[in-house]
C-alpha cells in the first residue's frame, strides 16, 4: 500500500492530500509531528521537507512531484489540461504559488503563530496521543529560533514581505476568477487545487482539513478574520466544496465511496 507522510495543515502537504483525494488514490498516511519528522524523512529522502510518498516502491518529496506521479500514473480525472498552452499555464501557476508566494505566506502566518507557541503546538500536534502533545507543547517556545530560520524570518521585515504575499495572491486570484470559475480554461486543474490550498491557510475553512484547533487565540481569529468577505476567500470556499469532499484529516485507508455524496457544483 502506498502511504503519504505529511504534517496536519501545511499547505504543501494540503496539496498533496487533496490530490491523492481528488484522484481517489488509495493509500496510507502517516502524520508526521514538525522537528521530530527530519531524521525520518531525511533517511528516507535526503531533504527533510513534506509531503513525501511512497510509490511504486520509491519515495517521491514535494508536492508538485508527487502530483505529477499521480499524473502519469492516473491521468483520469486530470489535473494537467490537455491542451499544451493550458497546461503550461497551469504549470506556471503552480510553480508561482509553490517558489514565492508560498513560502512567503508562510512566514505571514506563523507571524501570527509563533507569539502563541502552545497553540501553534496544537495545531500540528492535533490527534496525537495526549502525552505526546504535552510534550511537544512543552518545547514548542524553545523551537521558534529553528522555525524563525527554516522559514526565512530574520526580521520583522521578513513578516511583512509575508503579508504582502497574502495580498498579493488573493487579489490576484480575485482578479482571474472574476469572470470565470477556473483560474486556466473552464476546468478544474492543478492551478486551482494550489491556489486554493495555499490561500486556505490565510481563512478560515471549517469542516475541511485545513481547519483550525478551536478556541483560537483572539490575535490569530482576527487575522484569519480580516479576508472573510474578499472574493478570493468565496472562490476557495467553492474549490473546496466543488472539489475537496474529505471533512477531515485521517489517518489510514480513505474512504473514497462517500466522496461523491459531499460534493457540490462550482459555480
Amino acid at each position: 500500500m502506498d502511504e503519504l507522510r505529511h504534517f496536519r495543515r501545511s499547505h504543501y502537504n494540503e496539496k498533496a492530500r487533496w490530490a491523492l483525494d481528488y484522484k481517489q488514490w488509495p493509500h496510507r498516511r502517516r502524520t508526521l509531528l514538525p522537528g521530530p519528522h527530519m531524521p525520518n524523512v531525511r533517511a528516507l529522502t535526503g531533504q527533510s521537507a513534506t509531503p513525501i510518498l511512497h510509490l511504486d516502491g520509491r519515495w517521491i518529496a514535494g508536492s508538485s512531484a508527487i502530483i505529477a506521479a499521480l499524473e502519469a500514473r492516473a491521468p483520469t480525472p486530470a489535473l494537467y489540461p490537455a491542451d499544451p498552452g493550458e497546461r503550461a499555464a497551469a504549470l506556471e501557476i503552480e510553480r508561482r504559488f509553490d517558489e514565492d508566494w508560498g513560502p512567503r505566506i508562510r512566514r505571514a502566518v506563523f507571524g501570527q503563530l509563533l507569539p502563541t507557541p502552545t497553540y501553534l503546538a496544537r495545531i500540528f500536534s492535533e490527534g496525537r496521543p495526549a502525552l505526546e502533545r504535552g510534550f511537544y507543547a512543552l518545547t514548542a517556545p524553545l523551537a521558534a529560533p529553528l522555525i524563525k530560520a527554516g522559514n526565512g524570518i530574520r526580521t520583522h521585515a521578513d513578516v511583512e514581505d509575508g503579508e504582502r504575499a497574502v495580498d498579493e495572491a488573493f487579489d490576484w486570484v480575485a482578479a482571474q476568477t472574476v469572470s470565470r470559475p477556473y483560474l486556466v480554461a473552464d476546468a478544474f486543474s492543478v492551478a486551482d487545487l494550489t491556489a486554493a490550498a495555499f490561500l486556505a491557510l490565510a481563512i478560515e475553512l471549517p469542516n475541511t482539513p485545513m481547519d483550525r484547533p478551536q478556541p483560537m487565540p483572539a490575535r490569530y481569529a482576527a487575522w484569519l478574520a480580516k479576508r472573510a468577505d474578499h472574493p478570493a476567500s468565496a472562490w476557495v470556499r467553492r474549490m473546496y466544496g466543488a472539489h475537496r469532499a474529505l471533512t477531515h484529516d485521517f489517518e489510514g485507508l480513505a474512504p473514497y465511496a462517500a466522496l461523491a455524496t459531499n460534493m457540490v457544483p462550482a459555480e
